[in-house]
């Protein structure tokens, strides 16, 4: 009887050898290399993305603002205020750079109840305790409105070809535009009643009238049929503007090379006071 004996083979690959450390060495030097590189295009594409996702929230507030005055037969306000992103949403806030609160009020008997040709007075003003809330507060971070350089060229599609705003022979073009919230008269946009509305609105409203939040002294105005008005107590303007920069956290970029001129992410939201179409423009 003979046994059968099985045998092991081995196969050994001649020349094989792993990586020696200085050639990981230059393998991870060459990956550092390559994504110092490739992160501020992503950075960039992310801004680039958020602020046309601010832009478009804040189209869709003044959407919203105008069907529900023209769909209640009603006035509707909508309130501007910037606040600090470095702090938290605080009662009283902290005024600053970086975090935009909206809100929507509308007078729930569909009276606007104040003479926006006169002066503004005890009995002449926007009366809290007949507003009522539209929807929630709109918080968008790490934007800001700034005041950007009036187009010259042809209107087009682009930031840079929009339709300029009106230009008062009085006032310039601030009473068509919002933007530098917190800033102080004449760096301030619209610059009604020294930069701020004559009616000015609160949050939360009610009544009784409850202790203030957030005090909106920069407002626009829809009435039932649609027209938009900028602080309440304007003719009806072609373009309204609302410009959008990113920030880096609560500091806002630095006008280049002149004052309203920004290079780089940079978007407009304009508003058609009579027919109330909201387009937003890129650059």
């Amino acid at each position: 009887m003979v046994a059968m004996t099985g045998r092991k083979t081995h196969s050994y690959a001649i020349g094989q050898r792993g990586f020696s450390l200085i050639e990981l060495l230059v393998v991870i030097a060459i990956i550092v290399l390559v994504t110092a590189l490739i992160l501020p295009a992503f950075t960039s594409i992310k801004s680039a993305g958020d602020l046309t996702s601010a832009a478009y929230t804040i189209k869709g507030v003044l959407e919203q603002a105008r069907t529900y005055a023209m769909a209640n037969n009603t006035y509707t306000w909508v309130g501007f205020y910037e606040e600090d992103v470095s702090q938290p949403s605080t009662n009283p806030p902290t005024p600053g750079v970086g975090r935009l609160v909206i809100s929507i009020v509308a007078a729930k008997d569909g009276v606007q109840g104040f003479d926006p040709t006169a002066v503004a007075s005890a009995t002449n003003r926007l009366d809290i305790a007949r507003l009522i809330q539209v929807g929630k507060l709109t918080k968008i971070d790490n934007v800001h409105l700034p005041l950007f350089a009036i187009p010259t060229g042809t209107p087009g599609n682009t930031f840079d070809t929009r339709p300029a705003v009106q230009n008062d022979p009085v006032v310039g073009y601030n009473d068509s535009r919002f933007g530098e919230l917190n800033a102080s008269p004449p760096n301030t946009a619209p610059v009604s009643n020294n930069g701020s509305s004559k009616f000015p609105l609160q949050y939360p409203v009610g009544n009784p009238v409850p202790t203030a939040q957030y005090t909106f002294t920069k407002t626009l105005q829809f009435d039932p049929r649609g027209e938009g008005r900028i602080n309440s107590s304007y003719d009806v303007r072609p373009v309204i503007e609302i410009g959008l920069l990113p920030t880096h956290g609560n500091v806002a970029p630095t006008p280049t090379p002149s004052a309203g001129n920004f290079t780089g992410n940079v978007v407009a939201v304009q508003l058609h006071g009579v027919a109330g179409s909201v387009k937003v423009y890129r650059r």
